[in-house]
């Protein structure tokens, strides 16, 4: 069980400068079973942000206990307590996050046996190394990770990396293309949004690099930097379209890194996330002359 619930419903809403309009088998995120008629046309005007509305009818409602998919006015339910989830997959030897790019090398730079030589007795050490591109794992792109002109990750100021209030954006299972009228209903100004598409089940695997995987469409770039978002992260192997139609293209990497936004890709377990109500974090090093770097992506989750 979730813990989450849904309402079932038909409505009908009557404007009050005429007209109207009707749904059948509308979803939509409650905060719990107990939601009366009068709250539930409530929740409907605010997540659909409709205006004028005069009166709302609600017929056929059923409530079930299913995962919020987020929704306006609806905030994350209240739990009790604080808890960390992680976010970030795992960096092994020889993992491959993008196929045909060179995967990490993990050894020993000093290994224990050897340190003994060089401390008093019952004194060791372990230091490793490990050869990586830069874009190994969970990683967030900085502006000069597309832009000659841009900040690098020494420039990306820690109010765009670190504790920024977060938004879940489910994407429907089978989605592709995350575009404005998917992002339409979220408020996402000031916040992380993060894209939870599902496609990390795959990371590791031939199908993470194939053709179905979801991305984000350029007016949805757009929009999002229209509306002031502070960073996008999303669990599929690029924000972009990888297939051979849009190669080279990278709209979505031009539109936000332009305007300042950091991309964090390859995320994982955001499942794990309740719709909003968390803080995120995915700050890199200080690498100067870097424009993409891994990250140990978390969120901060409470109430």
């Amino acid at each position: 069980m979730t813990g989450e619930y849904r309402a079932v419903f038909d409505a009908e809403v009557i404007f009050a400068n005429g007209g109207g309009l009707r749904t059948d088998g509308f979803r939509l995120d409650v905060p719990g079973p107990e939601i009366t008629d009068d709250e539930l046309a409530a929740l409907l005007v605010r997540h659909l942000g409709l205006l004028m509305v005069g009166e709302v009818r609600i017929t056929n409602r059923t409530v079930v206990e299913e995962p919020h998919k987020g929704g306006r006015g609806v905030a994350a339910p209240a739990a009790g307590g604080r808890r960390l989830v992680e976010l970030s997959h795992v960096i092994t030897d020889g993992i491959v996050t993008l196929p045909g790019w060179q995967p990490p090398r993990v050894t020993d730079w000093l290994t224990r046996e050897a340190s003994r030589e060089r401390y008093a007795p019952g004194v060791e050490f372990h230091v490793a190394r490990i050869d990586m591109i830069a874009n190994t794992g969970t990683y967030v792109d900085a502006p000069a990770h597309r832009w000659a002109d841009g900040p690098d990750l020494t420039g990306v100021p820690l109010d765009r990396l670190a504790d920024l209030p977060g938004l879940v954006v489910r994407v429907p299972a089978g989605t592709r293309a995350v575009d404005r009228l998917m992002l339409a209903p979220y408020e996402v100004a000031g916040r992380a949004v993060l894209l939870h598409t599902g496609w990390d089940t795959h990371f590791g695997t031939d199908r993470y690099a194939g053709p179905e995987a979801p991305y984000l469409t350029a007016d949805g770039a757009d929009w999002l930097v229209e509306a002031g978002v502070a960073l996008v992260g999303i669990d599929s192997i690029n924000i972009d379209d990888m297939t051979s139609a849009a190669a080279g293209e990278r709209p979505a990497h031009s539109a936000l890194l332009a305007a300042g936004v950091p991309i964090v890709e390859h995320l994982t377990n955001l499942a794990a996330l309740p719709p909003e109500g968390f803080r995120f974090t995915a700050a890199p090093p200080r690498v100067a002359g870097m424009g993409t770097f891994p990250v140990r992506a978390f969120a901060v989750v409470t109430g």
